[in-house]
């Protein structure tokens, strides 16, 4: 495991020290990590060119870090701490699980020292991150959360259930988390609310959907647009029928019948849309769900990054953590989805039975964002230099910049245009966790040798 470990460079889940003599730095990145998606620091290490310099004294570094971590950090946080010795090089290698929360630094308190890890960076978290790892502590999401000033639209709810043959009783709406008790009285939660209140823009002004018909493949002139303000499960339909209207729709004509054929799977589209209704983080204020569709591509970005415990990888292997349970619940109540944590893998299958590019799935600057590749993009044939890369792929695992421009004998201002047209293609897949991530890496869509 070790060896894969550093082949890897520093991003959301792990960081290369060459000594303990930062040992603030280190402190701060095992708290990041916990409150995160958890991590492994490597301290024995240098970062850039990943030479093992090794530890003189390990058994008291370890006594040392050990002591740090306890003495500075509260609640008490226990990472796994082993020794290793590689190529000759004894190494610290602390593994920190993620775990509820949130952590602090004694020293600055629960207000101003709980940290949060984002790319390659440790952060103070803001008021509105703090506010969710907290909730987080509860096992409480935000929309569980009670809103005694909303108001729920009954006819919307009869409709909605009436659609599944369904006619939800009150007791069956509270165990949904539509409704709750607050101070002896029923009233809305804020996922309720967001699902089904009739005065739902007035305390969420941003739960709405942006939608946007460009022409070409930049956002310079728009053709179409539409704001999408209705109820969550009305809204589903909706997204999707933009779509429709401003994507393109073939036949082939059989001798039976005629079979349409769509430019994007509309499996795949109703997932995309679902997916980014349902892991939106609404408590996040002045950033709304858009969907943009270009001619060659469709974006679908979302307000909130990953949740706290998960991996990219993870994600895309199927794990799942709900952001909000109450429009989980109930959009699974209504069939809008069918099991947890299935829907990046079914737009990634789809795509993959149409014959698409591997869609592109990345976090930028805390919000989610997936994209969608036409079926109009031309066949593409891969140069040299892109088979040289993807052998070297192929043995690997992972490339960044700096490794390609190695490998190509190229600039890193060449080596990042590259890779940049590798990505576009389909042929690779960018783990970032912002758009200037200075430590992304590459990763191969699919074996190609």
């Amino acid at each position: 495991m070790i060896e894969t470990l550093l082949a890897q460079n520093e991003g959301k889940t792990i960081e290369f020290k060459e000594t303990t003599r930062s040992l603030s730095g280190i402190i701060k990145t095992v708290l990041a990590f916990a409150n995160t998606a958890g991590g492994t620091v490597i301290i024995g290490v240098r970062d850039e060119s990943k030479e093992l310099i090794g530890l003189p004294d390990i058994l008291q570094e370890e006594e040392k870090l050990t002591s740090a971590i306890a003495d500075s950090i509260a609640p008490l946080l226990i990472p796994n701490i082993e020794i290793q010795t590689i190529r000759g090089k004894e190494l610290l290698i602390l593994q920190v699980p993620h775990s509820v929360g949130p952590y602090y630094l004694k020293s600055e308190g629960p207000d101003r020292g709980v940290y949060i890890r984002f790319g390659s960076t440790n952060r103070v978290a803001d008021a509105e991150t703090l506010s969710a790892l907290r909730l987080l502590a509860k096992n409480t999401s935000f929309d569980e959360l009670p809103h005694p000033y909303g108001q729920l639209d009954a006819k919307a709810i009869k409709d909605s259930f009436s659609a599944v043959d369904k006619r939800p009783t009150d007791s069956a709406l509270e165990s949904f988390g539509v409704t709750t008790h607050r101070s002896g009285k029923s009233c809305p939660t804020n996922g309720g609310v967001l699902l089904f209140g009739s005065n739902r823009l007035q305390f969420f002004p941003d739960s709405i959907i942006r939608c946007a018909r460009f022409a070409g493949i930049t956002k310079e002139k728009i053709l179409d647009q539409a704001e999408i303000d209705t109820h969550l499960p009305y809204a589903i339909d909706l997204a999707i029928a933009f779509i429709e209207r401003n994507t393109r729709k073939g036949a082939k004509i059989g001798r039976m019948r005629r079979e349409d054929i769509f430019e994007y799977p509309p499996a795949a589209i109703r997932e995309a849309v679902i997916n980014a209704i349902l892991h939106a983080d609404y408590a996040m204020k002045g950033c709304q769900i858009k969907i943009a569709v270009f001619d060659n591509r469709i974006e679908f970005t979302n307000p909130g990054g990953l949740p706290y415990g998960l991996t990219m990888e993870k994600a895309i292997k199927g794990s799942s953590r709900l952001r909000n349970r109450v429009i989980g619940r109930v959009f699974r109540e209504l069939r809008l989805i069918e099991q947890w944590g299935s829907g990046l893998q079914r737009i990634l299958e789809a795509c993959k039975r149409q014959g698409l590019k591997t869609p592109l799935i990345e976090e930028l600057n805390n919000q989610f964002q997936l994209t969608l590749y036409s079926t109009q993009v031309e066949e593409i044939t891969i140069a040299s230099w892109g088979k040289l890369i993807l052998k070297y792929l192929e043995e690997k695992g992972e490339v960044t910049t700096k490794e390609a421009a190695r490998v190509w004998k190229v600039s890193t201002r060449t080596a990042r245009l590259r890779l940049k047209s590798l990505q576009e293609d389909g042929f690779i897949l960018r783990l970032g966790t912002a758009e200037n991530d200075p430590n992304v890496t590459y990763i191969p869509t699919r074996k190609f040798f």
